[in-house]
C-alpha cells in the first residue's frame, strides 16, 4: 500500500548519513489542475516540485524555501515555494505558443545562460539567496551541482514525475562530519538503484527497505504536505498601491475594472471603481479621466 502526500525523514546511526524520501499525489494533481502543462515541462515542474520538499524538510527555522529555475528558452521559469508548515505551491512559464516535444530534454528547454536559485524567506529576519549557473541535463544533476557549489556538503537526489505522482530520495553526509569516502560512495550506489517507478509508486517503507535492508536506517514519523496558496485579496491591494494610483485609476477608467490572477492557484481578484477609490482614499479613476483634481 502507498501512502500519498508524505516527507519522511530517516538517519543511519552508526554511519555520518541522512536522508529525506517524499512521495505526492494528491498535492501533484491539485497543481497539474490548475494548468495545462506540456508533457516535457510537466515532468520537470514535478521532479522540482519534489525537490523542493525535500530541501525544506531540513528548515531549521520557520519560512518558506523557494527553488527556482530560470531559462532564456522556451522554458523561462520553474519555481517550487515549501514552507516549514508543510505546505507546497508550484508554477512554470513557458512560451504556451511554442510547439513542445513530449521528449524535450531540460537543457534544450531552458537554452543558454539560465541560473539555478535557492531562496530562503526566514518569518522572522532577513532573506538569503544561493545562485550558481545551470549545470546538468535533468533538475536531480543541477540541484547536486547547486549543493556541491554553494554547501559543499555531499548530496545525492533522485527525483521523479509522472501524470499521477511525483517522488524523490535525498540522501546527504551529516554537517560537520568529516567525509569517509568508501561509506558515501556505498550509499550513494545503493541510491542510485532506485527507478522512476520505485519514486512514484512506493511508500518510504517499502522504499528504504528495498534499498537499505542490509544497513536498515532509523526512520522518523513522516510530514503530511499539502497544498496552499499564500495569495489574498490584501497583497493584491498591496500590490496596486505600489504600482500607484494614476496606474490603476487610468485601467480602470478604460476597462471598468482591473483584475489580477494568481499564477498558482488561479484565483481571481477584482477591483472596480468602488474597490480602487476606496482603496487609494481617493477618486483615482474620475481623476484618471479628467474629471476630478487630484487631491
Amino acid at each position: 500500500m502507498t501512502i500519498s502526500n508524505q516527507r519522511t525523514r530517516f538517519l543511519f546511526d552508526h554511519h555520518p548519513v541522512r536522508g529525506l524520501h517524499v512521495r505526492m499525489q494528491d498535492v501533484w494533481q491539485h497543481i497539474l489542475q490548475r494548468k495545462h502543462y506540456p508533457l516535457a515541462i510537466r515532468r520537470a515542474l514535478g521532479e522540482l516540485l519534489a525537490a523542493g520538499v525535500l530541501l525544506s524538510g531540513n528548515l531549521k527555522s520557520a519560512g518558506t524555501l523557494i527553488v527556482q529555475v530560470q531559462g532564456q528558452g522556451l522554458l523561462k521559469m520553474l519555481v517550487v515555494e515549501a514552507t516549514s508548515e508543510h505546505t507546497v505551491r508550484a508554477i512554470a512559464r513557458w512560451d504556451e505558443n511554442a510547439a513542445i516535444a513530449d521528449d524535450a530534454g531540460l537543457q534544450e528547454l531552458l537554452g543558454e545562460n539560465g541560473i539555478f536559485a535557492l531562496t530562503l524567506q526566514p518569518n522572522e529576519g532577513e532573506a538569503w539567496q544561493g545562485i550558481v549557473p545551470l549545470k546538468g541535463s535533468s533538475i536531480a544533476e543541477m540541484l547536486m551541482h547547486y549543493m556541491g557549489s554553494s554547501e559543499q556538503l555531499d548530496t545525492h537526489i533522485s527525483l521523479a514525475a509522472n501524470e499521477h505522482s511525483v517522488g524523490g530520495l535525498l540522501l546527504q553526509r551529516l554537517p560537520e562530519t568529516a567525509p569517509d569516502a568508501e561509506v558515501w560512495n556505498h550509499f550513494a550506489a545503493l541510491s542510485d538503484t532506485v527507478t522512476p517507478e520505485e519514486l512514484t509508486e512506493l511508500d518510504a517503507q517499502h522504499l528504504l527497505y528495498r534499498l537499505f535492508h542490509e544497513t536498515p536506517p532509523r526512520v522518523f514519523p513522516a510530514d503530511t504536505v499539502e497544498f496552499a496558496c499564500t495569495c489574498s485579496r490584501g497583497k493584491v491591494s498591496d500590490m496596486l498601491l505600489m504600482l500607484g494610483g494614476e496606474e490603476i485609476g487610468t485601467a480602470v477608467a478604460e476597462e471598468g475594472s482591473i483584475t489580477i490572477d494568481c499564477d498558482f492557484c488561479n484565483e481571481r481578484y477584482t477591483f472596480d471603481e468602488t474597490d480602487v477609490n476606496a482603496l487609494f482614499g481617493i477618486d483615482i479613476v474620475n481623476t484618471a479621466r479628467g474629471q476630478t483634481p487630484l487631491q
